[in-house]
């Protein structure tokens, strides 16, 4: 995903991250209150006005934290089809645990263990903004 490489194609069920840059993305996201919350409400897909809702968080403060979640590749963006043909977004969090560690050099490390491909939605995943441009 984008320039950051936070959404590796390569990543698997685990992923060690080495990378400066999206190691600061990734705890910059988890540093926020409003996304951990997000995440612990993602563990099954909702829409953002339910995450709003369950959060108690503004829709546009969700939708902020949405999108930063989701760059950081903590979150998946799929689309809920309805058959109404109003289709809308729904979100679910991608990540079961990372692991922080200090390399031999006090370089950080993050490991990221992802959900099972079986926990997660089967609809297709949605693009990134970035990818989307």
């Amino acid at each position: 995903m984008g320039s950051s490489g936070l959404r590796d194609p390569e990543w698997t069920t685990d992923s060690v991250i080495e990378a400066e840059e999206t190691i600061t993305a990734l705890l910059g996201s988890l540093d926020d209150t409003d996304c951990r919350e997000i995440l612990d409400a993602t563990s099954e897909a909702l829409s953002a006005n339910e995450i709003a809702e369950v959060c108690n968080l503004p829709l546009s403060t969700t939708y902020r934290k949405l999108d930063l979640l989701t760059d950081a590749g903590l979150l998946e963006e799929r689309t809920r089809v309805r058959q109404s043909g109003h289709h809308a977004s729904e979100y679910s969090r991608i990540i079961e645990d990372i692991t922080i560690s200090l390399g031999a050099c006090g370089e950080l490390e993050l490991e990221v263990s992802h959900c099972e491909r079986s926990d997660r939605l089967t609809s297709s995943p949605r693009r990134t903004r970035e990818e989307r441009r």
